[in-house]
């Protein structure tokens, strides 16, 4: 059983300032709105939700390519959330990232060689033995040592991936945030860096943030699941738990929407709309953020924000005032 936390979050915010519009100055952007949840170590929490939501800001937070306006990041006990640079420096060994798009992410001057020694050779890893690591990282995300002289755009996105990946575990981190890391390949190929994925966990022990969109993705990668909406979290659980009976309506619909492999019961089972678009985290609604698209709104929650609080048994977390409800 996973208990111990390498990553506690609180009430962390992200709002970008407004522009201008002639003389007047538009409001800032709430695009993270007080997310709180703990990652435990050697564990895969999946954190899902529409485009826009606030995913891949709240993965870039984590690892300080962003600094919160507001909130508290605890990687292994220490707080990070206004830490400087310089004393960054030697956290980041232990707190890695996988970015979506990998040919991006790969400086397309540097060898795979000079590539995934960088955070070695930042950490102030001895040559020798960076040569040794840089060989053994490779083959352990299943890539060849004749690989290593070549540049990133002589590889696939699948292999372009592997680089990144390799990258990231260089040092051995705790915890890596995987902000999208297959919604850019094809398929089979995200079949196959999931595996590669579960397998580094397995035998490293390391952590994962997957930040994702496709939740079939996500239910066979992870071991519990935070959904997100406009911002908020407003379910989070075991995987069982949030996949086998959701107890929030926007996981619900979420869920409804991802085809099942039986033609039978996929025809059988119910189909849930959603009314609208996603509301513009620049002119968020009242209360509970959902209630516009929402097809059990009642009064309260126009006018009341719920809380993110335990609902039935696994201690599985849900922000809605008719949970119940939502869940039979």
């Amino acid at each position: 059983m996973l208990t111990d936390s390498v990553l506690t979050v609180r009430e962390l915010q992200m709002t970008f300032p407004g522009g201008r519009e002639g003389l007047r100055r538009r409001p800032g952007v709430k695009a993270v709105d007080g997310l709180s949840f703990d990652v435990r170590a050697g564990e895969t929490l999946g954190l899902v939700g529409e485009s826009g939501c606030g995913k891949s800001t709240t993965g870039r937070m984590l690892v300080r390519l962003l600094d919160p306006t507001g909130g508290r990041v605890e990687f292994q006990g220490q707080d990070i959330t206004r830490l400087g640079q310089r004393e960054l420096r030697p956290l980041r060994s232990r707190l890695q990232i996988i970015f979506q798009d990998p040919f991006a992410s790969l400086n397309p001057r540097q060898t795979v060689q000079q590539i995934i020694a960088a955070p070695l050779r930042a950490q102030g890893v001895a040559t020798a033995e960076i040569r040794r690591e840089v060989r053994d990282l490779v083959r352990l995300v299943g890539l060849a040592p004749e690989h290593l002289e070549r540049y990133p755009y002589q590889f696939s996105g699948g292999q372009a991936q592997r680089i990144g990946i390799a990258r990231a575990l260089a040092t051995r981190p705790a915890l890596v945030v995987a902000d999208e890391p297959v919604s850019a390949l094809d398929v089979s190929i995200q079949a196959q860096i999931v595996g590669l994925l579960e397998r580094l966990q397995r035998e490293l022990g390391v952590a994962y943030l997957f930040i994702a969109h496709d939740l079939a993705v996500v239910k066979h990668i992870s071991h519990r699941v935070a959904v997100m909406y406009l911002g908020r979290i407003v379910e989070i659980g075991d995987k069982a738990q949030v996949y086998g009976d959701p107890a929030h309506p926007y996981t619900k619909a979420l869920l409804s929407a991802v085809p099942l492999p039986d033609p039978a019961a996929e025809r059988a089972r119910e189909r849930i709309v959603l009314l609208g678009d996603p509301p513009s985290p620049a002119n968020p609604p009242s209360g509970c953020t959902f209630h516009p698209r929402c097809p059990q709104a009642q009064q309260i929650c126009r006018t009341e924000a719920p809380l993110l609080q335990i609902a039935g048994p696994g201690r599985r977390e849900v922000a809605c005032h008719f949970p119940q409800n939502a869940a039979h």
